[in-house]
């Protein structure tokens, strides 16, 4: 089995969104805001080629919405979706299945995309996996985070007949035991995390649980996330999980850190060791 870092780019969000209550004279020296307070992230996907499957995970943005919609979002640097999968040797029509974390335009974005004035699969040849708690809470969204969630994005994934529901219990197995799923709450309801054991390493996919490192302080929860105390509380349990069981986390929006492991200091469990996923 071999892991591929995919990037699919970088993008602008508010810095005060991005981390909550911490006041911006101590999160800006983490990612520092342009002008118009935005900082950063990135649009970093995983790629598992076990030889019989090819197993994509989050997909990024996209490029079907229109420059009104992008113009919000900042998109910059050289990266692509599918250059990222051609440095690799791959192309979209080499995916068997594309894991999704959770439906937010960010992570979705690249499932679906336009041929003309149809919305058809990215992956035409992959099966693509969400869980049934999740994706009814994409389809009919609160008002609070409806935006996140785009009908163009979700709604043609089921249309194909290509979409299949993992069972939304911790520790699933899906995918010949490739991917073991953990489920956190706090920031969309059943958001999945990958967990793959590789070269003896556990590593976990940790979306939009700990966006990047700079979150990895309790306190620094995202305003984004709907239930912000079970954030804390997921956290909180993850960290000590991880750090005992010495996991790799791997990071979908550091816009420089892809994967850390933790360590105790004076001050709480932070990053000891930081790599690149190729360097495991």
């Amino acid at each position: 089995m071999k892991l591929y870092t995919i990037n699919a780019g970088y993008f602008k969000l508010d810095g005060g969104a991005m981390f909550g209550v911490v006041p911006k004279s101590i999160w800006n020296k983490l990612n520092p805001a342009d002008e118009n307070n935005m900082c950063s992230w990135a649009l970093r996907c995983m790629l598992i080629d076990t030889g019989d499957k090819r197993i994509l995970i989050d997909t990024g943005m996209g490029n079907k919405q229109d420059e009104k919609f992008f113009g919000h979002y900042y998109i910059h640097g050289t990266d692509t979706l599918e250059g990222s999968l051609a440095k690799h040797g791959y192309t979209k029509d080499d995916i068997t299945d594309v894991f999704l974390t959770h439906l937010h335009f960010d992570h979705c974005g690249g499932a679906i995309e336009k041929n003309g004035d149809e919305l058809v699969p990215a992956f035409r040849n992959a099966t693509y996996w969400s869980n049934e708690a999740h994706w009814q809470w994409a389809v009919e969204p609160n008002d609070r985070e409806k935006a996140s969630f785009l009908k163009e994005n979700i709604l043609p994934i089921k249309e194909t007949g290509k979409l299949q529901f993992a069972k939304a219990e911790d520790g699933t197995s899906i995918l010949s035991g490739v991917i073991k799923l953990r489920f956190a709450n706090g920031h969309t309801n059943s958001m999945m995390l990958p967990q793959i054991e590789y070269k003896g390493r556990t590593i976990v996919y940790m979306a939009d649980l700990l966006p990047s490192a700079a979150h990895i302080p309790i306190p620094y929860v995202m305003a984004y996330d709907m239930f912000p105390l079970t954030s804390l509380k997921e956290k909180k349990s993850f960290l000590n999980e991880a750090l005992e069981n010495e996991y790799v986390l791997y990071f979908e929006h550091d816009p420089s850190i892809e994967c850390c492991t933790l360590k105790v200091t004076d001050k709480g469990i932070r990053v000891k060791d930081t790599f690149k996923l190729e360097e495991l």
